[in-house]
């Protein structure tokens, strides 16, 4: 790849935006050596590394390179018998961690992220060298005292030296007879040796050595005869603990130096992983898409095979909220675009964008452009642009241009992408505009892929005579005298002098006499592109308010979707609520029973009302598993009774009477107290109140007194197996008993729990009396043990008649 279009298309500044999302300085410099692939495959790969570390980064965002060193010198130098001190160990181990930490994550993504695991797999862990660093070297650099079993009894003797030093330097400091010596009682250390501060004038008082002295004279550090010994002492182990240190650090370096390959690998695999997450990153914070790479195709027209399609695309330098997205198009019928229009109206960036756009894609970079963005990959890419006027080579503009033109169609070929920026300007407009044609002439008949911007109005006309060649322009507003930055594929540039002169206020005279001096064909071409401009406007603008209509739509169909998708989820939880509500008042239902049978069973009654029940219960339980959606109302013409969903009906199976709750045409569920059955319509029958009053008198029960007692129950209506009376007072109590006995007869329940718990007794015995002396109770006794003992009365009920 060229290195100058390199430089002037500005992919360095690139690079250099890239390394602020690095983590690694060996990685920070792969990416600034960065360069364009010219290999499909070799550029194909680094996009899918590219999209599988975005696709990973937003599911682990926890990955990262802390720790990393490069570490690459250290590990060759160690090969040499250069000892390495205990900071790089440190750096080696941290370096070889974050490679294992990165293994284990990236390395299982093989199914998501295929490439990145095998580069994560090729990490080198050596888990033996982390682990005799870490038994080695401390976190802060020092050496552990258990490094070595030498090292251990050097420094258990250094302790014990170093205790008696300081013992009888604090003997002497401490010593009343030395104060008036001593500039303070303090234990110093001057040239690795331990002193203590003596004024000067003292000098002699306390025999020592004179290591040194203060910057005024003053004192005299000075090392007391009775410490010398036990001062070598110590400097004598120190020394040795150095040797061992330096003995333990170079077989340490020479376990690295052996290892150093696997190191080496290491290092250069992070530094591979974060180039690629920085890749990542930086395609994030841009929000870039993954292009489409293409190879040169086989055409039966003059035509290269390239291709390069480009929608929304922003040049990345540019402040995102100020650029003005271009469409590149290059088709099979095109691959010259001729670019017209005004100064500062964007021609220059317009091939800026697709030249870097290009590099990027090529160097395995996501672009910032619309999804399907396709490019063909250039074996070169060639790019003229701005203004190199050298006063040193005494070259101007033209001469400059011409140069670099030059070496261009020089080098390039037809798997080439060439950019002109002002071709043929600087010099004699006819002269320039000649030049300008020649060198298309030159690059069509050599099928070379060329981006051109041009102020020569004969270019205009040029690609209407020539096959691949097309006309593009860039936009300029006249009402505000502004260029608009929009790139207009298959529409000359218009030229706008005499439009802004006459905007400007240029009287009208001049502009007439002007106008005059233009040729016939100029202005009839001028008004014609103005015509073409103004309808293209107007078709985009339709097709804005289409786009914009069609967005809306679709925004009013997902918010319905939702809306629907919301409806039916809740349908199903209620659905759903609703069925495990039912199921576990059944499951209940059914321990009630048993519960029942087994004491019916110990008090030796008959079984036949519980056997009634418990087949009532299987029935609903099969039944809730009914879909909901199969309840209707029966249909108007069924004959016999019309039942509605609230009617009192008498369920002649189970000799009671209850409410329904919901109907089928076959088929009614029922409301006895807590219970639900589902029964057949020809086994209820319907029942007003007064039926159910005279059914209950004539059955020889108080009815009246029941409604009375306890008013929210229907006679009928099964009370529950269980009355709980705790917390509540005796008075209140006793009546509710009353009117619950009643109430349970009249259901039929052939017994019942009355719980009023243990406490002083006095609640229990009240109850009692009560059932006594109760017509409706056969007998009572305390519950059991898994009932609840003394806490609850079990009451048999006389048999219902």
């Amino acid at each position: 790849m060229n290195e100058k279009t390199v430089q002037v298309l500005e992919l360095p500044k690139i690079l250099a935006q890239i390394v602020t999302h690095s983590q690694f300085s060996a990685g920070a410099d792969l990416i600034r050596q960065l360069r364009p692939s010219t290999d499909l495959r070799e550029a194909t790969d680094w996009q899918q590394e590219t999209t599988e570390a975005r696709v990973l980064l937003d599911a682990r965002s926890d990955i990262t390179m802390g720790g990393a060193r490069d570490v690459r010198e250290a590990a060759v130098s160690a090969t040499r018998g250069i000892i390495l001190d205990a900071q790089t160990f440190l750096d080696i181990r941290g370096t070889l961690r974050r490679g294992t930490t990165l293994k284990r994550i990236v390395g299982k993504q093989g199914t998501t992220s295929p490439r990145l695991a095998d580069i994560a797999n090729g990490l080198e862990e050596c888990n033996a060298l982390q682990g005799e660093i870490s038994q080695t070297i401390d976190d802060n650099g020092g050496i552990y005292d258990n490094a070595s079993p030498k090292l251990a009894l050097i420094r258990r003797d250094m302790r014990v030296a170093f205790e008696r030093l300081q013992s009888r330097l604090n003997n002497l400091i401490n010593n009343t007879n030395n104060a008036k010596f001593l500039q303070e009682q303090l234990i110093t250390q001057r040239n690795g040796r331990y002193v203590i501060p003596l004024r000067a004038e003292f000098k002699g008082r306390i025999p020592g050595i004179v290591h040194d002295s203060s910057s005024s004279g003053a004192t005299l550090f000075i090392e007391p005869m009775a410490t010398v010994e036990l001062n070598n002492s110590l400097r004598e182990l120190e020394i040795e603990e150095e040797n061992e240190i330096r003995r333990i650090l170079r077989a340490l370096s020479e376990e690295v130096g052996k290892l150093s390959e696997q190191i080496v690998r290491t290092v250069e695999g992070l530094a591979h992983l974060d180039l690629i997450f920085a890749k990542a990153r930086y395609a994030s914070a841009i929000n870039a898409t993954a292009p489409q790479l293409l190879p040169f195709r086989s055409m039966s027209t003059p035509h290269p095979g390239s291709r390069i399609k480009l929608e929304s695309a922003r040049h990345p330098l540019l402040d995102p909220r100020k650029v003005v997205p271009i469409d590149m198009v290059l088709d099979d019928e095109t691959f010259i675009l001729v670019i017209t229009g005004p100064n500062t109206g964007g021609k220059t960036v317009a091939l800026k964008t697709v030249g870097l756009l290009t590099l990027m894609a090529q160097a395995g970079l996501h672009i910032p452009a619309a999804d399907g963005a396709e490019l063909t990959i250039f074996e070169g890419i060639y790019a003229d642009i701005g203004d190199e006027q050298s006063i040193e080579q005494s070259l101007s503009t033209f001469s400059a241009h011409m140069t670099n033109t030059i070496n261009i169609l020089r080098e390039c070929n037809e798997r080439s992408l060439v950019i002109l920026d002002e071709l043929g300007a600087g010099t004699d407009p006819t002269e320039g505009s000649a030049l300008a044609r020649a060198v298309l002439n030159s690059l069509v008949e050599r099928k070379v892929t060329t981006l051109v911007t041009t102020h020569h109005p004969e270019l205009k006309i040029y690609s209407q005579n020539k096959f691949g060649v097309r006309n593009a322009s860039v936009e300029f507003d006249l009402e505000t005298l502004r260029p608009t930055y929009h790139l207009v594929i298959g529409i000359p540039g218009r030229s706008n002098a005499l439009s802004i002169a006459t905007r400007l206020g240029l009287p009208t005279d001049i502009i007439t006499d002007a106008r005059s001096m233009v040729g016939v064909e100029d202005l009839v071409a001028d008004n014609l592109l103005d015509e073409l401009h103004k309808s293209r406007e107007e078709a985009r603008r339709a097709r804005d308010a289409a786009v914009a209509q069609q967005a809306a739509v679709e925004e009013l169909k997902r918010e319905l979707r939702e809306r629907l998708d919301a409806v039916e989820i809740e349908r199903r939880d209620v659905i759903a609520q609703t069925r495990r509500m039912a199921d576990r008042e059944i499951d209940e239902l059914r321990s009630e029973v048993r519960k029942l049978r087994h004491n019916l069973q110990a008090a030796g009654q008959p079984l036949e009302v519980i056997k009634r029940i418990e087949e009532a219960a299987f029935t609903l339980k099969s039944n809730i598993q009914q879909p909901v959606e199969n309840v209707t109302q029966p249909p108007a013409d069924v004959q016999g009774p019309q039942f509605r969903i609230g009617d009192t009906v008498w369920v002649i199976p189970l000799k009671a009477e209850g409410e329904i709750a919901e109907l089928t045409p076959t088929e009614a569920e029922v409301i006895i107290g807590r219970l639900r059955v589902r029964v057949k319509l020809d086994e209820i029958e319907k029942r007003n109140r007064e039926e159910s009053r005279r059914a209950s008198r004539s059955q020889g029960k108080p009815a009246a007194a029941v409604e009375e007692r306890d008013a929210p129950r229907r006679l009928g209506q099964s009370p529950g197996l269980e009355l709980d009376l705790r917390g509540e007072r005796v008075e209140e109590a006793l009546e509710r008993i009353e009117g619950y006995l009643d109430a349970a007869y009249m259901a039929g329940l052939p017994f019942v729990r009355i719980i009023h718990g243990k406490g002083t007794g006095a609640l229990r015995q009240a109850v009692r009396d009560v059932l006594r002396n109760n017509p409706l109770v056969q007998k009572y006794e305390r519950g059991g043990e898994r009932e609840g003992g003394d806490g609850v009365t079990v009451v048999n009920l006389v048999p219902l008649k």
